[in-house]
């Protein structure tokens, strides 16, 4: 091939609340890059996705996407402090955790996605 993928940006299910997920990725560090009825456009520095006004629990308890960040304990200690498992029905929290892949923290939002939040490494993007 001579054309390469420079970016995806996956469609998320919001689950049965679309402005309370927004508001759960706003806490997250997510910004509305755009916003139309049904849609919208979520950035967080180079992560981004289009979060969709569809509840599909089939869907959304068996999708999991991963994004990095710079410092995951900082990032950590940021989400831990703002109580979002008593704030938002369904979410959970899990601390970082040392995989055979590296280091990352797991979050479920409100509509069930499971994230995966990774260190990033010091030469990510140089492939």
């Amino acid at each position: 091939m001579n054309a390469r993928a420079t970016t995806l940006y996956p469609f998320v299910p919001s689950g049965a609340h679309f402005a309370e997920a927004i508001a759960f990725f706003a806490e997250l560090g997510f910004k509305i890059a755009w916003r139309q009825p049904g849609l919208a456009g979520l950035r967080f520095g180079g992560a981004y996705f289009l979060l969709q006004d569809i509840d599909v629990p089939e869907w959304q308890t068996n999708q999991m996407i991963t994004f990095e960040v710079d410092d995951l304990e900082a990032y950590w200690t940021e989400i831990a402090a703002k109580a979002l498992p008593e704030r938002f029905a369904g979410v959970k929290l899990r601390p970082p955790a040392d995989f055979a892949w590296g280091r990352e923290l797991h979050i479920i939002d409100p509509g069930g996605v499971c994230w995966h939040v990774r260190q990033a490494k010091p030469d990510a993007g140089t492939t």
